[in-house]
């Protein structure tokens, strides 16, 4: 039996290892915490009978060297050198700030990226809101807002968009044409979360007088900033990630990190948990990119009208909940394939549903992404963050019911305004 013949139950690992992610660490959180590596691998190890040994092998192999390595390095590199950026002070605390901090972060993912962006505005958002009992309202939309709304002008540091540009989608083509979709579903979510926190403030604990603004370990900004951009160059990702903890952890006071309560427990847990997603999702992925002629197929065709051409409210919605379960740059190249997009063809006369199917799956691949804890890389890692910092989360359902309550409204806006039709 192997993954070429197209069956679907090498797919049960995966859904299996994420139903555990799901269910024992609020079933069993001791036996989770002890055991999680374990559990992982005896998913990964269940794919041994359904594919056999020589295609587990290869997918492994394949899995780890392209996916996980790369991502475990860039994602260690931003957590460990974001970890010596030490702010006190300023606004945060209060909604107006609080909202500031994340319409800051918010641009700040346009040159650092979705995940340097989330995890540079983590640390100073919990701090200033230590005070509160209600915090999980603050995780949420940094992650929907900062870690994966935020990320969809720029291929900086977001895997879907970022294989369209080594498909020869130009750099600045989301920027150009996504800026309207970002921006009312960016302003939406500020609005939303300073209603939300200004209800929730009204019953917590009166706010600590405010302090200047200061800043501390500038150096590991510029850190950020050159492993968010080296994502864009030729070259191993791990690489300039050893070359920034290297220098991070030689020129950083530890008073610094001691203040951050740095802890390298969120870093090994989403470092085991990974290692084992990426190896189950690797036969999912394979089905999923066999298009048409896979096991995905009845989901894939519901895109298409009936002259045969890609519908982009329907690429919207497709591509955007495969992302949110699955693995969101899969999603866009199976997409992308399926329309034949040509990049040097944009914009010319007679391709404008391929330019529209193509906004509507760089649209959907990002802005789906936080509808999960595994929809995105810095999702999993904000979580465990939070959790070591004292806030109460949720598990996998019932984050995911709070970020589609909060989240769906807004798709629905979004993909009817501008890609219904």
């Amino acid at each position: 039996m192997t993954i070429q013949s197209g069956f679907p139950w090498s797919a049960l690992p995966f859904l299996g290892l994420l139903l555990s992610i799901a269910l024992v660490p609020a079933a069993a959180p001791r036996f989770w915490a002890r055991h999680m590596s374990w559990i992982a691998a005896g998913w990964c190890l269940a794919l041994l009978p359904l594919i056999g040994p020589t295609a587990w092998a290869h997918d492994a192999w394949h899995a780890v060297t392209d996916s996980y390595l790369p991502f475990v390095a860039v994602m260690g590199g931003l957590y460990i050198v974001t970890g010596g950026i030490l702010v006190r002070g300023g606004p945060g605390g209060r909604p107006w700030g609080n909202t500031a901090l994340l319409a800051l972060g918010c641009g700040l993912a346009l040159v650092m990226g979705t995940a340097g962006a989330a995890m540079a505005i983590a640390q100073p958002l919990l701090r200033a809101n230590a005070h509160r009992r209600r915090k999980f309202h603050l995780v949420l939309f940094l992650i929907l807002l900062v870690a994966n709304t935020a990320g969809a002008l720029t291929p900086i540091g977001n895997p879907p968009l970022l294989a369209g540009m080594l498909r020869g989608v130009p750099m600045f083509w989301p920027l150009r044409e996504l800026f309207a979709p970002w921006l009312l579903a960016s302003g939406l979510l500020l609005a939303m979360f300073f209603a939300t926190d200004w209800l929730l403030a009204r019953d917590e604990p009166a706010c600590p007088p405010a302090r200047p603004l200061s800043v501390r370990g500038w150096l590991n900004a510029g850190l950020v900033l050159a492993l968010a951009g080296s994502v864009m160059l030729p070259i191993h990702p791990i690489l300039p990630a050893a070359i920034a903890i290297g220098l991070s952890l030689w020129l950083t006071p530890p008073a610094i990190r001691r203040a951050n309560d740095f802890s390298w427990h969120p870093l090994a847990e989403v470092a085991i948990l990974f290692l084992g997603i990426f190896i189950a999702l690797e036969p999912v992925s394979t089905l999923l990119r066999q298009g048409l002629n896979g096991p995905f197929a009845p989901l894939l065709a519901a895109a298409s009208g009936n002259d045969g051409q890609m519908r982009p409210a329907l690429c919207f919605w497709l591509a955007g909940l495969l992302s949110a379960y699955l693995d969101n740059a899969p999603a866009y190249l199976v997409f992308f394939d399926l329309a034949a997009i040509r990049p040097d063809t944009l914009g010319s006369p007679g391709q404008e549903n391929q330019a529209a199917v193509l906004r509507a799956i760089s649209a959907g691949a990002t802005m789906f992404g936080g509808l999960t804890y595994i929809g995105n890389a810095p999702n999993l890692m904000l979580k465990t963050i939070a959790s070591h910092r004292g806030v109460h989360m949720p598990g996998f359902f019932g984050f995911m019911a709070w970020a589609i309550l909060t989240m769906g409204p807004i798709l629905a806006i979004v993909g009817t305004l501008f890609f219904l039709g």
